[in-house]
């Protein structure tokens, strides 16, 4: 593959026309394991962009963008791109899809988004960010969001028919109650893996990315279940509560110093599957 995209750069071969070469090469994504850093990519177009940022700083596996109706969406060529660019340089894609009304129609979700995305062959997983909790649903009656949003990932389990889901979750799931027992272990329980949103733009300290990992580090490793810990770089606003809460602002020396505490502290747990870098716009604005 290396030699391939060699010599087609060699003679000049356009960007498009690279993706459309990687994609005539036999990849075999769905064997793709998962990397020790990832980001998610909510704006994919433009796919070289991308590639590049995450060659340049380590990044192995990516949460692309799928709307609904992929198939017959104008993203879906931007995706093909991305995936053949990504294929080249042996980088990792899953389909990124979520949104918190997802709960109260999961078998819409499978049929308008997650089948088709699997259809594509263009993703080795799936990565869902639902964040029912947004809702103020969440607050009236909890125990009935919470009952809808297991469901659907169960619905979501069931019809990836072996294709590994991933799902994003705060760090303090630890804390709300489901099924007699926590909301993370119960949506560790449905899903392959997770990415814990601990953002903080400090590791050490009570309030720090470690402290507020731990705890779901820990049951990943009691439930065999695999956790990423997810970190920010867009800019969140101005309150102490926000700044803290990003990298945004920060240099790129400043954030790796940071995530290289985290990477330590958490080394030696069978649970701990990385880092993931929440964006890609956001990850490329730091330098």
């Amino acid at each position: 593959m290396v030699a391939l995209v060699a010599i087609l750069g060699a003679v000049g071969v356009t960007v498009a026309g690279q993706a459309m070469a990687a994609s005539a090469e036999a990849v075999d994504r769905a064997a793709r394991p998962a990397a020790e850093r990832a980001m998610w990519v909510w704006d994919t177009s433009d796919p070289q962009s991308v590639v590049t940022l995450a060659t340049s700083r380590e990044i192995g596996q990516l949460y692309a963008a799928v709307p609904p109706h992929v198939d017959s969406s104008p993203k879906l060529a931007e995706l093909q791109q991305l995936v053949a660019l990504a294929d080249a340089a042996g980088i990792r894609v899953d389909a990124l899809g979520g949104d918190p009304g997802w709960v109260d129609n999961p078998a819409w979700v499978v049929t308008n988004w997650l089948q088709p995305a699997l259809a594509t062959g263009l993703f080795t997983g799936v990565h869902v960010d639902i964040e029912p909790y947004t809702t103020a649903a969440w607050t009236k009656n909890r125990k009935a969001v919470i009952t809808k949003y297991l469901a659907t990932l169960d619905r979501l389990h069931t019809a990836a028919a072996g294709a590994p889901i991933e799902a994003d979750i705060p760090f303090w799931f630890d804390e709300i109650a489901a099924n007699g027992s926590t909301l993370d272990r119960e949506i560790m329980r449905r899903t392959e893996a997770v990415a814990v949103m601990a953002y903080r733009n400090h590791a050490d300290g009570p309030d720090g990315t470690i402290a507020l990992a731990s705890a779901e580090v820990a049951a990943g490793g009691q439930l065999g279940r695999p956790v990423r810990i997810g970190q920010e770089t867009n800019f969140l606003g101005t309150d102490p509560t926000e700044v803290k809460q990003t990298f945004h602002g920060m240099t790129l020396a400043q954030m790796d110093s940071q995530l290289a505490q985290v990477r330590d502290a958490f080394a030696a747990s069978p649970a701990f599957a990385g880092l993931a870098i929440h964006d890609s716009l956001g990850y490329a604005a730091i330098s």
